[in-house]
């Protein structure tokens, strides 16, 4: 029999040839994939649009012009609430019907601050002779008189579940336990002159609060009624206060005519992380529920609202129609729309927050525009 042999060197390189470890079946293919697919441009986000002008205005004749005031809020139940001299007036965005909820007479009046609680049915309603009146709009009751925390006019209101927060002209904030007969539950004392603004943190934890000694205070609702920060860089009366929605810690405040600055400011220790120079007087700050976007009215000269693009604060949009400073705003329930009110005497409607979610995905049936069977309030 012949046999045939390979040659030994041969037999070797196949040997060593059969032991080599393979690669992966595909691997080198998936590498060329990933590398490919990083190098490929990300499609941008369409430039969402902003509609320069107000969607409807009204007349609010006897509007205070008074930037230490709070007389506009929107509630949960989509019914915006306005205080005009001594009355106080109800809209509801959803049929478009208007009511008068309450008046005072001289003696008590004019309203100086009003606020929603968060089930949208109760209404709170600070005086100028220093008492609190908290109103049922379904039936159009008064509940109760909250009388002696304050010895001046309370200028500044705030719901955190059953407690009510009060800010008067006499510098005090007093948290008030609305169920219990001594309501009156806790002081916090730091202002020397009136507080004109007060915001409770999304969680209900922390407070701020602001004040014509160009002071924010920030304090915990755990622990004593000593401030947690006290924040002195304002030079001027702070009442624009806003808790950002999107990141819990960030507190967003606003500076009078001798001010003009927004700062952000980082509650957990206190520190100033940005300044922004905007030219006039900041009266409001309202957040975008949907964007990093943050809105501020303001006063003297261009009496505009403006909308900023967090954190690079570059300008998106100047809102301007308004003659006179705009000192109030309120933003609807579904975060889309805000109202300013202003010392011209006129409430505007802006859809400057985009279109609803519920809207995008589906229109089911047609919405009238808020309040189109109005013109003037009263």
């Amino acid at each position: 029999m012949l046999t045939m042999r390979l040659p030994k060197e041969e037999t070797r390189k196949t040997r060593q040839q059969r032991n080599k470890p393979q690669a992966p079946v595909g691997s080198l293919h998936k590498l060329h994939s990933v590398s490919w697919l990083d190098q490929q441009p990300k499609p941008l986000k369409p430039r969402r649009y902003i509609p320069q002008t107000w969607e409807r205005m009204l007349d609010v004749p006897d509007i205070g012009d008074n930037f230490y005031l709070n007389l506009l809020d929107w509630g949960s139940a989509n019914v915006l609430a306005i205080a005009l001299d001594h009355t106080v007036y109800l809209w509801d965005a959803s049929t478009g019907s208007a009511s008068e909820l309450m008046s005072v007479d001289e003696e008590k009046g004019p309203v100086t601050s009003i606020n929603w609680a968060l089930d949208g049915c109760n209404l709170a309603v600070g005086l100028d002779n220093s008492e609190v009146q908290i109103w049922d709009c379904v039936t159009k009751r008064k509940l109760r008189t909250l009388k002696g925390g304050h010895q001046e006019r309370v200028g500044s209101l705030a719901w955190n579940s059953h407690i009510l927060t009060t800010g008067g002209m006499d510098g005090k904030v007093i948290n008030n336990d609305v169920r219990a007969r001594s309501h009156v539950v806790q002081s916090y004392r730091g202002h020397t002159l009136e507080v004109c603004g007060l915001k409770w943190s999304g969680s209900g934890q922390y407070l701020a609060s602001g004040g014509n000694d160009n002071v924010v205070h920030v304090w915990d609702r755990s622990s004593s009624t000593q401030w947690l920060h006290r924040l002195e860089e304002h030079t001027s009366a702070v009442k624009a206060l806003a808790w950002c929605p999107f990141q819990t810690n960030l507190l967003a405040t606003g500076g009078g005519d001798g001010d003009r600055m927004i700062k952000f400011w980082n509650t957990s220790t206190g520190a100033c992380l940005n300044s922004v120079e905007t030219g006039s007087q900041v009266c409001s700050l309202i957040w975008s529920k949907n964007e990093r976007e943050l809105l501020s009215s303001h006063g003297f000269t261009e009496n505009q609202l403006t909308l900023w693009k967090y954190p690079s604060m570059v300008k998106m949009a100047e809102l301007t129609g308004h003659t006179s400073r705009v000192l109030y705003m309120a933003q609807s329930p579904d975060g889309c729309t805000v109202a300013s009110a202003a010392a011209d005497e006129t409430l505007r409607f802006w859809n400057v927050f985009g279109v609803p979610d519920k809207a995008k995905k589906a229109a089911v049936k047609a919405v009238p525009v808020p309040f189109s069977n109005v013109t003037r309030i009263r």
